[in-house]
């Protein structure tokens, strides 16, 4: 009859509806938070610009996630502990002392359903439309603890600085181009992204931390006309060449005192030949350094993004690259740095790609020691270290710590390096397999 009676006792439903409304409550706190740090900031935005309050409110407050963070389970834990106290209360008064285990099971199963899993699954399934829903209410929740999070931010502070550790409080966990980047291996691994469009988008995020040095044709390389050479002869090489800018220097190539454009070179000489009234005899009177354009010199240091926009700004697309003494060091053109984006463009005139990465039937990579290692990284969706080499030559160098002579194997970084052939002190070829 007591248990009868207290059953049906106002206080008893009294104490039932708060334990319900604490629990709406502890569901309300458990999902926002989920919601407010899953959410992502891009679609929140695109969201505020098309006139969504929430999704500007939710911007505002994840700002801050220490204070959000802080505020929320703040709340939580007091609606938490306040409706496991009420129904201690109940069950003992119902039960005895036997209400206690009791109170604890049944809230421990409603906490974990209702309080947490329920709202999180939600939360994180339509996180956007949940943040925008939740943010106007978890401001006034930020706004009532306020004081309490700041004290609470203080205190954990001066505890974590006695153990050696700084927390920053206006540090991200992660920068936004690393979440990016994360994004994209993530999306590729599972089969969401294309390995071209993330290595597209990589690439274009990574041209601010990249030099003209890392990707300049190096001096060894060029191909250069002698403004000394007989007109006639200058004539067949840029004929012959794939290039239609070549560098121009007198006496030594160092001396670079302009650049050639095919398409000028030809057009003076037409005009010299058909006006001149001597035909081809009247070549000989040709001067190239007459059509040559200024030359256009860069520092090795410069970032490729810097680069590309300079390009754009100089409506130009050809560049010389310069140490800091001013010594050439080689060249770089506006379809390099887009290489680096979109990966190697070929033309009609270029009979193979440079670079090409050719597999042998044993599995192995045969590859130009002038292949820069990022290139044979994109290629194969391998991870060799480029902080000490831009190519796959300078690797092994760098590694061997030594001029390796042809038919040398190395190993290291889980790969076996063969060189196959080697010019004066450059490795031009080399044979790799991945352990």
């Amino acid at each position: 009859m007591e248990a009868t009676g207290a059953a049906l006792d106002v206080t008893f439903w009294i104490t039932v509806g708060a334990i319900l409304g604490l629990l709406v409550l502890s569901g309300f706190f458990s999902g926002s938070e989920t919601a407010l740090t899953a959410a992502s900031r891009g679609k929140l935005r695109t969201q505020a610009e098309k006139g969504s309050h929430g999704a500007e409110m939710a911007l505002r407050i994840t700002e801050d996630n220490e204070r959000l963070i802080g505020s929320v389970l703040l709340g939580n834990n007091l609606v938490n502990i306040l409706a496991a106290s009420l129904a201690t209360a109940l069950f003992t008064r119902l039960f005895g002392e036997s209400g206690v285990a009791l109170a604890t099971l049944v809230m421990t199963l409603l906490v974990l359903i209702f309080a947490e899993v329920l709202p999180k699954t939600y939360a994180i399934t339509n996180a956007e439309t949940a943040a925008s829903r939740a943010a106007p209410l978890i401001v006034w929740v930020i706004r009532i603890f306020a004081p309490v999070v700041s004290a609470v931010r203080v205190l954990v502070r001066l505890i974590l600085r006695t153990f050696g550790v700084q927390a920053d409080p206006d540090g991200h966990i992660l920068a936004v181009r690393e979440e990016i980047a994360g994004a994209l291996y993530l999306g590729h691994s599972e089969g969401v992204v294309e390995k071209e469009d993330r290595d597209r988008i990589l690439g274009a995020l990574d041209l601010g931390d990249r030099t003209v040095e890392e990707i300049m044709l190096h001096r060894s390389r060029m191909e250069m006309i002698n403004a000394d050479d007989d007109p006639q002869a200058i004539l067949d090489q840029c004929l012959k060449s794939n290039h239609t800018r070549l560098p121009l220097y007198q006496g030594e190539p160092d001396n670079i005192i302009g650049v050639v454009h095919a398409r000028d070179l030809l057009r003076a000489m037409h005009k010299l030949v058909t006006e001149s009234g001597k035909g081809a005899a009247a070549l000989t009177d040709f001067d190239v350094r007459a059509i040559a354009r200024a030359p256009y010199f860069v520092p090795e240091t410069t970032t490729l993004d810097d680069q590309m926009r300079q390009f754009l700004r100089k409506r130009s697309h050809f560049a010389l690259v310069v140490d800091e003494y001013g010594g050439l060091q080689g060249l770089i053109t506006l379809e390099d740095i887009l290489e680096e984006i979109v990966g190697e463009i070929a033309d009609e005139f270029d009979t193979e790609a440079d670079h090409i990465v050719r597999r042998t039937p044993e599995g192995d990579y045969i590859v130009d020691g002038a292949m820069t290692i990022r290139d044979l990284n994109r290629a194969l969706d391998w991870s060799l270290p480029d902080d000490a080499a831009n190519t796959i030559a300078g690797l092994v160098i760098h590694e061997a710590q030594m001029i390796p002579a042809v038919d040398q194997v190395f190993i290291f970084h889980g790969f076996r390096f063969q060189v196959l052939a080697r010019k004066d002190n450059r490795i031009t070829r080399l044979k790799i397999r991945k352990l």
